[in-house]
């Protein structure tokens, strides 16, 4: 443990660290055991879950089946999806779809009152579920929020934001956290638990063009390796092809669904570009959506969405009532999409890497358990098929709880009431190294890769851990980038989300990554030294940081 004068809350029987869906629904699945939820902010604001815009996948339609479901993520994740955990999460589907209901979801029935199934690229058959179209996260979140603050055994402890976790003897016993309206260097706060689960999201705002919230910043990941946790998979980052450009950030995403009810994509010149890379075109998996629209706005310098046309039907007609949120971002800023194509390009959307879990979400260090995004569970392989990160979430949850309630015994002692603290949403950021590693994430470790740019990116990023020696959330967001960076490096091919110019395909034999700590380590100190000019960046980040 790094400070032993900490003051100390004790949480009780388990700790649950983010309140997205993944800790909202493994939250109320422990119940009625008590359960704390620990969030850095207002947790009706700061889960990317909010976002999530096209919704949830489930083979529960007519002539749909969990072996399709299952042979379609395997599909789309490129040789690296565990074929045993595919089928554990497309068969729970149906279960936790109930659960989601019994906690007051609703999702879209036609007036028959049965559901309404969706298509997104990739899959072979209708069935994504959704929530007025595209508000599928806000609203599950809303009603998730409603039924855990209605539940007398999940207590919130809002405003603080963890920074490591507590070790003793080997196994993880809470996390030290700080008042997250004060400044880093604000005294510890140490919050005990039996049993703590990170459900925290990934690490998209380490990238300058991203759809996730700021929190997204892979701060869990480094605090999970910094105890011994392996990571997996680092090196798969998925980035959405079609997030509106110039909009803001994190920027508006144009959901999948959109080209799944007809959109199309074209560059400057209005070629239907995707019909030349892929047979099944703009409902190609995303990987190749992402590098079409990538290298559609290198050649011609646009890419956009057209929601008009002989083949969209009256899909911008009825853009209100189909997909309220997008037109809402079209009136916002003043787009006309019956005669526009929206501008879009690729944004970091999802990790499919994270704390590495088995199938009951357990992570390599007991006591410590993993949920949704923060966790690389071999669910996703290379790259995420649409519309499975909520689903992959819920199951996890499940699993997760039932497997703490069968091997962490109950507290025998009743919990103090948690303090509560004032929650600053204005927390004044570090600009300097946060806008550094954002753009070294997005210009070497982006949609394309190459040995020189991600060299070049691991060295200032070692040059910027000593700039954020001493500012826990900084340093771990540089240790997240870093595990990320070095494992693309070492995965010398191309699959899934991951592509390198230099190894432009995939190796014969599919093989997950998993890193440790130590491993990375190990590798930075292999790496040839920074020059001088390459090491200016990251000094004018120090000396900018300590003069804000």
């Amino acid at each position: 443990m790094t400070s032993p004068t900490a003051n100390i809350i004790d949480a009780g029987d388990v700790l649950i660290i983010g309140a997205g869906l993944a800790g909202l629904f493994t939250a109320l699945k422990l119940a009625p055991r008590q359960v704390t939820v620990l969030t850095g902010g207002k947790r009706s604001k700061s889960a990317a879950s909010n976002w999530a815009q096209g919704g949830i996948a489930a083979a529960l339609a007519p002539g749909d089946s969990v072996d399709a479901h299952a042979h379609d993520t395997c599909t789309a994740g490129a040789g690296l999806v565990d074929p045993a955990i595919a089928r554990l999460v497309t068969s729970e589907a149906g279960e936790r779809i109930s659960d989601l209901e019994s906690f007051g979801v609703r999702f879209d029935c036609d007036e028959a009152g049965g559901y309404i199934f969706g298509r997104e690229a990739a899959h072979s058959h209708n069935r994504i579920l959704s929530i007025y179209g595209d508000r599928t996260g806000r609203e599950m979140m809303t009603a998730l929020h409603a039924r855990a603050a209605a539940t007398p055994s999940i207590d919130f402890l809002e405003g603080y934001a963890a920074y490591e976790l507590a070790v003793e003897d080997g196994r993880v016993v809470g996390v030290f956290s700080r008042p997250a309206s004060q400044s880093s260097q604000a005294g510890p706060i140490l919050i005990r638990a039996r049993a703590t689960v990170i459900a925290t999201g990934g690490s998209g705002h380490l990238y300058a063009v991203t759809t996730n919230p700021a929190s997204a910043n892979g701060e869990a990941l480094a605090m999970a390796a910094r105890a011994g946790a392996q990571i997996s998979d680092g090196e798969f980052v998925q980035f959405h092809p079609t997030a509106l450009t110039g909009m803001g950030d994190p920027a508006p995403l144009a959901t999948e669904a959109l080209r799944g009810a007809g959109a199309y994509l074209v560059d400057a010149t209005g070629h239907r570009f995707m019909t030349d890379i892929h047979p099944d075109g703009d409902l190609a998996p995303r990987d190749v959506v992402a590098r079409g629209v990538f290298d559609a706005r290198q050649r011609t310098g646009f890419a956009g969405l057209c929601l008009h046309g002989r083949s969209t039907g009256d899909l911008a007609d009825n853009l209100a009532h189909r997909f309220p949120t997008i037109h809402a971002t079209c009136v916002k800023h003043k787009l006309d999409p019956t005669n526009t194509p929206l501008p879009v390009a690729p944004a970091a959307h999802f990790h499919m890497g994270g704390i590495r879990t088995e199938s009951h979400g357990r992570s390599s260090l007991p006591g410590l358990w993993a949920c949704g995004e923060a966790a690389s569970t071999g669910a996703h392989g290379a790259n995420r098929l649409a519309s499975n990160s909520l689903l992959e979430a819920i199951v996890f949850g499940a699993r997760i709880a039932e497997d703490i309630n069968n091997i962490v015994p109950l507290s025998s002692t009743a919990r103090p009431a948690p303090p509560q603290t004032r929650i600053d949403e204005e927390m004044e950021i570090h600009a300097p190294i946060t806008a550094r590693v954002r753009a070294l994430m997005s210009n070497h470790v982006g949609v394309q890769r190459s040995n020189d740019g991600l060299t070049r990116a691991l060295g200032e990023l070692v040059q910027l851990e000593r700039a954020a020696q001493g500012l826990a959330p900084f340093a771990n967001m540089v240790l997240a980038a870093q595990f990320i960076a070095f494992a693309a490096l070492q995965r010398e091919e191309s699959r899934g989300g991951h592509f390198r110019t230099d190894f432009p395909r995939a190796m014969q034999r599919a093989e997950r990554n998993h890193i440790t700590l130590a491993d990375l380590q190990a590798g930075l100190a292999r790496l040839p030294k920074q020059s001088d000019a390459q090491s200016d960046s990251a000094a004018d980040a120090r000396d900018g940081q300590l003069h804000a």
